[in-house]
């Protein structure tokens, strides 16, 4: 078998057994307030996931290496395959993203400057059309070179897996007697133990998913407008509408009341103006002619 396909098909079942047990992790410290895609939420998803990855590579990778090349290996597959790759990821995925980002910039700077060209000597480009030739240009040429190199990393994790095949030892039997052997490693000896721990592990992991939520009950945020607000009224109690009714309409005597007074007071001044004698007129009417 390649390099290439065997460590194709050891990562690949490895992935999609350790993803769902990191998704709940990623699901509790959200929970927590954590990101796990940066800053410290990131370091503990990447230090929780060591021993589900080691887990997952040594189940998958004994099972790929017994089906396919019926081949038992030693105790500790997973811990050995664990370093080994994680040393090898550290070293090649770094390369791999600034050749990548290289291989991009460098395409497009190519493809922009051929488009120009044919648009100053040839003829016009509408715009959508250069866009989608532009994206064609620059994208299949970065897509070819990622495919290669993703290639080459399955390539590296299959010489690593390699060395493991060499070390171990044939199974000896038929083909009916490794499938046997297959089911016994996948069959846990007590299962009613197992089926226990998974439940048990699985209400903790609620209650903390629970307990670690910030707010159970969602509401929206203070400055929400809220529209098409149906206003419920109070019932109507006739005992306190003819109380407030009473008040209203003695407010409303007294009130008159007060007006009346301040309207005669007002008048009464007005007409004492008016019957008022004006002294110097009467003088003048009074003296004598000389």
């Amino acid at each position: 078998m390649s390099n290439t396909k065997l460590g194709l098909l050891v990562f690949w079942p490895t992935f999609w057994t350790g993803f769902p047990i990191k998704m709940v992790i990623c699901l509790l410290l959200l929970a927590g307030g954590l990101r796990p895609w940066k800053g410290l939420g990131l370091e503990f998803l990447l230090v929780l996931s060591i021993p589900i990855d080691i887990w997952a590579l040594g189940l998958c990778g004994r099972t790929v290496l017994l089906e396919r090349l019926n081949i038992d290996p030693q105790s500790g597959l997973g811990k050995r395959l664990w370093w080994k790759w994680a040393l090898f990821s550290v070293i090649y995925l770094p390369l791999l993203y600034f050749i990548v980002g290289f291989v991009t910039s460098a395409s497009k700077a190519v493809t922009t400057s051929i488009i120009e060209t044919i648009k100053e000597n040839v003829w016009v480009i509408p715009v959508a059309e250069q866009i989608t030739i532009e994206l064609v240009m620059w994208g299949s040429v970065a897509s070819a070179v990622l495919v290669l190199l993703i290639i080459g990393w399955f390539y590296g994790l299959g010489a690593l897996a390699q060395g493991e095949v060499k070390s171990s030892k044939s199974k000896d039997g038929n083909f009916e007697q490794i499938v046997y052997f297959w089911d016994k490693i996948r069959i846990p000896a007590d299962q009613g133990l197992l089926l226990t721990a998974f439940t048990f592990a699985g209400v903790v992991l609620v209650f903390l998913f629970w307990v670690l939520l910030p707010e159970t009950t969602p509401h929206p945020h203070d400055e929400y407008e809220y529209s098409n607000v149906v206003k419920i009224e109070p019932p109507v109690k006739p005992l306190e509408v003819l109380k407030n009714t009473e008040k209203v309409l003695k407010k409303a005597e007294l009130t008159i009341v007060e007006l009346e007074k301040e309207k005669d007071a007002s008048g009464d001044t007005q007409v004492n103006k008016e019957k008022k004698p004006d002294k110097a007129a009467e003088g003048k009417i009074k003296s004598p002619p000389k």
